[in-house]
């Protein structure tokens, strides 16, 4: 195996850890559960950011170690249109973390403490939001993979 095929893998399986991690959360958000689970949602915000920390990490790897070289990214107009969904992915997803911290807080002060209906809902649509952007992203490299901005 090269390089190459190395990030491309590791590159593709936090992808896919980031997008369970996201579907994770939503499933703990849903309307008919009787009590949020916060430390949980917390410890999978966690593995969403960290993963996605390292997808970054790999995704710069590949740009400069891949096989098609800094110049074949760099130039390339979908790149640069996957970085901006990937960051604005990434400060959509400030709302939900900042969330489940103030929860967590509260839960330690206050016992029984579940945060109400109008915040959950905020936080369902900042995922909506990230996942749409996740759906995005595979197209965008496909698209740059096949030169179609060329």
């Amino acid at each position: 195996m090269t390089i190459d095929s190395v990030l491309a893998w590791l590159h593709h399986l936090c992808f896919l850890g980031m997008a369970a991690a996201l579907a994770m959360q939503w499933a703990l958000l849903a309307p008919s559960r009787p009590g949020l689970p916060l430390a949980m949602l917390g410890r999978t915000d966690a593995w969403y950011g960290g993963l996605a920390g390292l997808l970054l990490v790999i995704g710069i790897a590949r740009v400069v170690w891949g096989a098609k070289g800094p110049d074949f990214y760099l130039a390339s107009p979908l790149f640069w249109a996957k970085m901006g969904l990937f960051a604005a992915v990434g400060a959509v997803s400030v709302l939900p973390t900042l969330h489940y911290l103030r929860w967590r807080k509260q839960a330690g002060r206050t016992e029984g403490f579940q945060p109400g209906e109008p915040e959950v809902a905020k936080v369902r649509i900042a995922i909506q939001l990230q996942a749409l952007g996740w759906l995005a992203l595979p197209l965008l490299a496909a698209a740059m993979a096949r030169g179609l901005d060329r």
